[in-house]
C-alpha cells in the first residue's frame, strides 16, 4: 500500500477529516457515553472486516479517532476507506463530525545541539528518537522536535506547535489576539504562522498546507 501525498489526502479524505501529523483524525459528537459507546463497538466490527484498526478514544461526550498506517508510516487508501465508512456509521447514528475539536500539540526546542540534548529529553520523557524528533510509539505523548538555532542568548527555548485544520486557523488567531496576544509573522503561511503572548513567548499555528 502506498503512502500518499499531503496535497492527495487533502483530495481524497471524507468530509470532516483533519490531516494532522500522525494520521487523519476526527470528533464524533456522541453527545453521551451510552451513545460513545455504541459508536465504538460499530467502529470495532468495521476494523475487524477491514482489517484495518483505527487509535479511538471514548469520552463522555464524544470518541476521537486516528487513522494511519503505520507499515509505510502515514496515510493510505486503507485509511481513506475507513474513514469513510465511519463516517457512514456517525451519520446513521445521528453523530456529527466535529473537525472544529480536532489538534495536535507537538514541542519544538531551538538548539545548536540537538545531539547532545535529545537522550536525555528521550530518556526522561520516555520517547523515542526517531531522525530529528523524540516520537511515543503509543502516539499518546506529543512529538518533540530539534529547530536548529545560534547560541547567543536570550532565546526562546521550547515553542509548542498546535497543529490545527485549516478552517480553524482564523479563529485561533482571532481569539489569541483578542486575548492579548500578538501576530508576529504570516510570512510562512498557510504552513505556519507565528503568535506571541503579551510576555513575547511565541508559539505556531501550523497546517498541512504547503508541505511535501
Amino acid at each position: 500500500m502506498t503512502k500518499l501525498t499531503v496535497a492527495e489526502i487533502a483530495e481524497l479524505a471524507p468530509a470532516g477529516w483533519v490531516i494532522v501529523p500522525g494520521g487523519l483524525r476526527t470528533r464524533l459528537r456522541t453527545g453521551s457515553f451510552p451513545a460513545g459507546l455504541a459508536l465504538v463497538a460499530a467502529i470495532g466490527a468495521v476494523a475487524e472486516e477491514l482489517d484495518h484498526h483505527p487509535d479511538l478514544d471514548l469520552r463522555y461526550t464524544f470518541v476521537d479517532v486516528r487513522t494511519s498506517s503505520f507499515d509505510v508510516g502515514g496515510v493510505t487508501r486503507r485509511d481513506l476507506r475507513l474513514a469513510g465508512r465511519i463516517g457512514e456509521l456517525a451519520a446513521a447514528a445521528g453523530v456529527a463530525l466535529d473537525p472544529a475539536g480536532v489538534a495536535r500539540l507537538e514541542w519544538g526546542l531551538d538548539t545548536p545541539g540537538q545531539a547532545g540534548v535529545a537522550p536525555f529529553w528521550a530518556a526522561v520523557l520516555g520517547l523515542t528518537e526517531s531522525e530529528d524528533e523524540l516520537v511515543d510509539p503509543a502516539g499518546v505523548q506529543p512529538t518533540v522536535w530539534f529547530q536548529e538555532s545560534g547560541s547567543e542568548e536570550p532565546r526562546q527555548r521550547w515553542h509548542p506547535d498546535l497543529w490545527v485544520d485549516p478552517a480553524q486557523v482564523r479563529s485561533r488567531i482571532d481569539a489569541a489576539v483578542a486575548a492579548g496576544g500578538t501576530l508576529v509573522s504570516d510570512a510562512d503561511a498557510p504552513s505556519f504562522w507565528v503568535l506571541s503572548d503579551p510576555e513575547g513567548n511565541r508559539m505556531c499555528i501550523c497546517t498541512w498546507q504547503e508541505r511535501g
